[in-house]
C-alpha cells in the first residue's frame, strides 16, 4: 500500500468529472463521487463552512499576515480557503490546480474571485514545487491534494515534500491534510517528520476524519506557552476561528520527542 501512495505520477492522469450538490444552502463540490471536495454557503461565500478547511488556517496561530507575504495553496477545491485567505489577510495567493475544470466550476458557481493579490496556476503541483523558479518565495503553503475517492492525497512522497520545504522561506510553514484512518496517513506523517527534522505538529482527527499536519522550517515556531495562547486569542477574536480549541490541542497532543519545544516561560 505504502508503494501506491508514493507514487505523485498518479496525479497527473487525473480526469475526475467536476459536478455539484445543494443542501440547506451549502453547495458542494464532488469531482464524479459523492465525497465532498470543497462547500461554499451561499448566504456567507466567504466563510469556512468545513471543519477541516478551518483547520488548515492554524498557521495563523504562528505567523502573522502581511502585506509582502506570499501564500501556496496546492490543490483549489471549491475556492474557500482562497476566498478567505484573499478576504481574511493581505497576502498575495498563488493556487495550483492541475484540473481547468475545476476552475472553471468555480468561477461558475463558486464565486471565485477575480483578485490583483491571486494568480492560479495550472500545473501538476508535484511539477509545481520542483520547479525552481518557485523556491524560497512563501511563507506559508497549504496542501490538500485529493482525487475522486478523496481519502489518501495523491501527493506524498519524499521528493514531494522535500520540494515543498524548498517552496517555502526560511522559517515557513506547510499545513497538509490527510485522512488519520487511511492507510496512507502514516506514510505521509514519516515523510514529512523526515523531511522537516521532525517539526511537525499534528492536531486531533475530526470526526470526518482529517488529519490536519504543521510542519515548520527553520525558526518557524518560536514561542512560549502564554505567547501560544495570547496569539490564539488574537486569531479567535479577529479570524472568527476555534484557536483556543486548536492551541490546547497542540499544546496537549505534541509529542515528547519532537525536535523542538513550546517552552513554557
Amino acid at each position: 500500500m505504502d508503494q501506491e501512495w508514493e507514487d505523485d505520477s498518479l496525479y497527473e492522469d487525473e480526469e475526475d468529472d467536476v459536478t455539484m450538490s445543494e443542501s440547506d444552502g451549502i453547495r458542494y463540490l464532488h469531482f464524479g463521487t459523492e465525497w465532498i471536495q470543497g462547500a461554499m454557503r451561499m448566504s456567507k461565500p466567504n466563510d469556512l463552512v468545513l471543519a477541516y478547511t478551518q483547520q488548515m488556517m492554524t498557521w495563523l496561530l504562528f505567523h502573522e499576515p502581511h502585506e509582502s507575504d506570499r501564500l501556496a495553496l496546492l490543490g483549489l477545491g471549491a475556492g474557500s480557503l482562497l476566498r478567505y485567505c484573499l478576504t481574511q489577510t493581505p497576502a498575495e495567493c498563488v493556487t495550483v490546480e492541475i484540473n481547468p475544470q475545476v476552475t472553471a466550476m468555480c468561477r461558475a458557481f463558486f464565486r471565485l474571485p477575480d483578485h490583483v493579490r491571486s494568480e492560479i496556476v495550472h500545473d501538476d503541483a508535484a511539477e509545481w514545487v520542483a520547479n525552481t523558479e518557485n523556491h524560497n518565495q512563501h511563507v506559508v503553503m497549504m496542501v490538500d491534494l485529493y482525487d475522486a475517492a478523496a481519502q489518501g492525497p495523491v501527493c506524498s512522497s519524499v521528493e514531494f515534500y522535500e520540494n515543498g520545504k524548498h517552496c517555502l522561506d526560511k522559517d515557513g510553514i506547510m499545513v497538509v491534510n490527510l485522512f488519520g484512518s487511511h492507510p496512507s496517513f502514516e506514510l505521509n506523517l514519516r515523510n514529512i517528520r523526515q523531511v522537516f527534522d521532525n517539526k511537525v505538529l499534528v492536531l486531533p482527527e475530526i470526526d470526518e476524519g482529517n488529519t490536519i499536519v504543521l510542519a515548520f522550517k527553520g525558526r518557524g515556531l518560536e514561542t512560549t506557552t502564554q505567547q501560544l495562547m495570547d496569539r490564539a486569542e488574537t486569531v479567535q477574536s479577529q479570524y472568527k476561528l476555534e484557536a483556543r480549541r486548536w492551541a490546547k490541542a497542540l499544546l496537549a497532543t505534541r509529542p515528547a520527542d519532537t525536535a523542538f519545544t513550546i517552552s513554557e516561560t
